[in-house]
């Protein structure tokens, strides 16, 4: 069997190619990111399997969940994933259209990882290092995990700075070991 992300490439390349033919990067990225959430809800699970929900009830009931929030040319894009059944692909879909979009857009993710949540002054000093270092514009993320101790790990792409006290010890730890 096909992986997810294997099958949802196509559409999201479509989505991304319809986005740039449109100059609404942004506003795509909004709609599949809403699109996302909404068939990731665990309750929307039974709707979109329903086999006795046809496929223009489907698309009807996310043109109403959507509203205004969908443009005509992205409640059409649901209505061809709708129709090939690949609905339940939202979140691949999105995910794959948002590493292209960051790649377009000479923007790269950061993974900020700390001991302690951080403030905005600190966030902001880690972004503008970064992005000096980089010389890209960052979009972070910021998540705590407590077994850290202290410090942070910062992971961009395939880079990872692990300056968190946890790392430290286990270098002191296979200093010693040797």
């Amino acid at each position: 069997m096909l992986e997810k992300a294997t099958i949802a490439r196509p559409y999201a390349n479509a989505a991304f190619d319809q986005a740039i033919d449109e100059s609404k990067l942004s506003e795509w990225s909004a709609m599949l990111n809403l699109l996302s959430v909404i068939v990731s809800d665990d309750s929307m699970y039974a709707v979109i399997n329903n086999p006795k929900l046809s496929s223009e009830a489907l698309y009807q009931f996310f043109s109403d969940i959507g509203g205004d929030k969908f443009s005509q040319t992205g409640k059409n894009f649901i209505r061809v994933l709708i129709d090939a059944g690949r609905i339940n692909l939202a979140a691949e879909v999105f995910e794959i259209f948002e590493q292209k979009r960051t790649a377009t857009e000479g923007i790269s993710d950061v993974e900020v990882i700390s001991a302690y949540p951080l403030d905005n002054a600190q966030v902001n000093a880690i972004s503008e290092s970064i992005s000096k270092r980089l010389g890209k514009k960052i979009d972070i993320n910021t998540e705590e995990d407590k077994d850290l101790i202290g410090g942070v790990i910062i992971r961009v792409g395939d880079s990872v700075i692990d300056a968190s006290l946890r790392g430290r010890l286990k270098e002191l730890n296979s200093i010693f070991a040797q």
